[in-house]
């Protein structure tokens, strides 16, 4: 019987995957490869590469013990050819192989890579996902728009989480409204479960500084779990430790906090270690047993139940060119800010020195600081877009690109979000602690020292009037602007447009 190449990717690390389970692990070769092509098509996060070569080491390792025969490439390997197709083709010519065995990658550019191969493709769908791709096209087709809370409803009467026969649980379906507390220090919150990292995280730490010695972050202190005995201890911990408190201040940021009650599990559900119908199981089976509030466990299976399928449906419904969409026509570089240039706003200090240190910042942070300036100053979204996928840990482009072009940046000019998600710095303020220690003062709306998310925020209303005026939801705001003074409004314009100057300078703001 002729040999089959079984391709596993750095993001397939689930012994139960499609390809696997059409395999012969008395006959066929399990190839996996850390390659340049994928290492640096983005400026990967140091902390992200450690991640990912030492989970895919290992989990290869797992993969020999149960009997399989893997061909692992390790960047250093000096016949690596340094693609996924290279190695492929590599492999295959050593084993006289003609077909390949894959499961669908998550990212359109890999797709086609795949099929360009003059190889035999059998691509098999990626069924480690609640919804598949025709249902969520089924639930999709014909409807006006796309909400996620619709969807979310769906796929909750489809597992029966947090259902009551028929009724969601508590009689609501979505407990967001108290979700929404601010956080107080609390020296007993612990954070995630850290890991000392093994012999294998040791040499892949020292590749990733030899090989990657300027990229974005801080690559040590590294605690991540790289496998799933450590992945499971990680959930485990969550589920006991913080999950009773995720509900009311998942929204919140605390400066000297920053994980609150946070999971930090999704860079080990995006790589393949976790499942995440298993994690929404056990967060539900804490609400049944008492162990945990309805608002904090309804929050969080609502991300991974709702939010995460439904991203990954609008990805692949949408096709190839989503992440490159701009409907805004916003083409302003990404400031040097991101990348850890200095800059006067505390908000934006604190999230991206967190970016730095750990690649991780959770969703708020994202959405209403980070995003929330790129899109009031008019930044380019396929800019920021590779900046998120480069520099966050779980960040893999089915589920960022549309969290970024859609929800944050609304470059698609409205599939996944009813409104551009902008803020003044009122929000930030109720929020988070972090204009207390601001150079900026948050209550100051116009003048030296006024809080830039002020000023730019009526900017972008401003200048983009013609799309949202008639947005039933934005129509109030647009009539708080109409009865400003025409002066003040003057002075609001002037004073943003400088601010935006200073930022094209390359001053700092």
């Amino acid at each position: 019987m002729v040999t089959r190449l079984v391709l596993v990717l750095g993001d397939q690390l689930s012994p139960g995957l499609s390809a696997l389970r059409a395999a012969d692990r008395t006959r066929d070769l399990v190839v996996m490869a850390e390659v340049m092509a994928e290492a640096s098509h983005v400026r990967h996060h140091p902390k992200k590469l450690a991640f990912t070569f030492a989970a895919m080491r290992k989990f290869a390792a797992r993969l020999a013990a149960a009997g399989w025969r893997v061909a692992y490439s390790r960047l250093d390997d000096p016949d690596n050819t340094q693609s996924i197709p290279g190695e492929l083709l590599r492999r295959a010519a050593a084993e006289g192989a003609h077909q390949v065995l894959a499961t669908e990658p998550g990212d359109w550019r890999l797709i086609a890579a795949l099929a360009d191969l003059p190889l035999t493709l059998r691509q098999l769908p990626d069924d480690r996902f609640i919804a598949s791709h025709a249902e969520f096209d089924a639930w999709a087709a014909g409807r006006k728009s796309l909400r996620m809370e619709y969807f979310y409803r769906e796929m909750r009467r489809k597992t029966g989480l947090l259902m009551e026969g028929d009724a969601p649980a508590g009689g609501k379906w979505n407990y967001d409204a108290e979700n929404r507390k601010p956080a107080a220090p609390d020296l007993f919150r612990q954070g995630p479960l850290r890991f000392d990292p093994d012999d294998i995280v040791q040499d892949v730490l020292r590749l990733v500084e030899t090989r990657f010695p300027d990229s974005f972050g801080q690559l040590r202190p590294f605690w991540f779990a790289t496998d799933a005995d450590q992945a499971e201890a990680a959930l485990a911990h969550f589920l006991t430790t913080a999950l009773p408190g995720f509900g009311d201040t998942q929204d919140a940021m605390l400066t000297g906090d920053r994980f609150l009650n946070h999971a930090f599990l999704s860079p080990y559900l995006n790589a393949g270690l976790l499942d995440p119908l298993d994690i929404c199981r056990r967060a539900e089976a804490e609400y049944r047993a008492g162990r945990a509030p309805l608002n904090a466990v309804e929050g969080f299976i609502r991300q991974i139940l709702g939010w995460r399928e439904f991203i990954r449906g609008i990805y692949f419904r949408e096709g190839p060119d989503y992440p490159g969409r701009n409907a805004l026509t916003h083409t302003r570089p990404l400031p040097a800010l991101y990348w850890g240039a200095g800059t006067q706003m505390n908000c934006i200090a604190q999230a991206i020195a967190q970016t730095r240190d750990e690649a991780y910042a959770h969703h708020i942070q994202r959405l209403m600081l980070t995003g929330n300036f790129a899109l009031l100053a008019g930044i380019d979204p396929g800019a920021l877009h590779e900046w998120y996928l480069a520099v966050y840990a779980d960040a893999h482009e089915w589920v960022e690109a549309p969290n970024t072009i859609g929800m944050s940046q609304f470059a698609d000019g409205g599939i996944v979000a009813s409104k551009p998600y902008v803020s003044s710095g009122a929000y930030i303020d109720r929020m988070s602690d972090y204009c207390r220690s601001c150079h900026y003062d948050v209550r100051q709306k116009t003048g030296k020292g006024a809080c830039p998310f002020n000023l730019l925020y009526w900017h972008f209303l401003d200048r983009h009037r013609d799309r949202f005026a008639a947005n039933p939801r934005m129509g109030p705001i647009y009539r708080n602007w109409d009865r400003m003074p025409p002066d003040r409004r003057a002075t609001i314009l002037a004073e943003a447009q400088g601010l935006l100057d200073r930022l094209d300078a390359g001053g700092t703001v």
